[in-house]
């Protein structure tokens, strides 16, 4: 059980940095959003395996169901989809590549070093998705349909600019 669990985190923490990293070295736009959809679906794997569900459902109805959709839908509509000819590289990335490293290992020592992460937590209290989903539904239903509304008059807003400027380049 334990070789299964530390497999499946390996394999989800490869998918993840995976999509990241050919987010950041993809030249189409498009094949970049989709990579950054492997990076938010492997992210939202290790929410659920470390027990956070609806952080880990959160992740992929709002980043890879909403956010990724809305900038490949930006993308196609504002026609950036065709890659660029010039260099991604820049020419100070060891120096940045080095600058990095020690961020990550000073960052890494005062964690290690901080008095709270000796500290026992007490246990949390258990809180399902279906407890969560119940108290959107009662206590803040009415911000919910709010924001709901919100959403839909930006998106509304959204394709009304860009059907206007549409008619306007013919």
């Amino acid at each position: 059980m334990p070789g299964e669990v530390i497999l499946t985190f390996l394999i989800l923490g490869v998918l993840t940095i995976a999509g990241a990293v050919a987010a950041l070295t993809f030249r189409n736009l498009v094949h970049c959003v989709l990579a950054l959809v492997l990076a938010f679906v492997g992210l939202a794997g290790l929410y659920l395996q470390l027990g956070a569900q609806f952080i880990g459902f959160a992740q992929v109805l709002i980043y890879v169901g909403a956010v990724a959709i809305l900038v490949v839908f930006a993308i196609l509509l504002t026609r950036g989809a065709e890659s660029t000819l010039e260099s991604m590289a820049s020419p100070s990335w060891p120096s940045s590549l080095m600058v990095s490293a020690v961020v990550f290992g000073i960052l890494a020592w005062t964690i290690h070093s901080s008095v709270a992460s000796g500290r026992v937590l007490p246990p949390q209290p258990e809180v399902t998705v279906k407890q969560i989903g119940e108290s959107l539904m009662s206590r803040f239903a009415l911000p919910l349909e709010v924001i709901g509304l919100l959403l839909t008059a930006a998106l509304v807003g959204a394709v009304t600019i860009a059907v206007q400027e549409k008619k306007e380049m013919k």
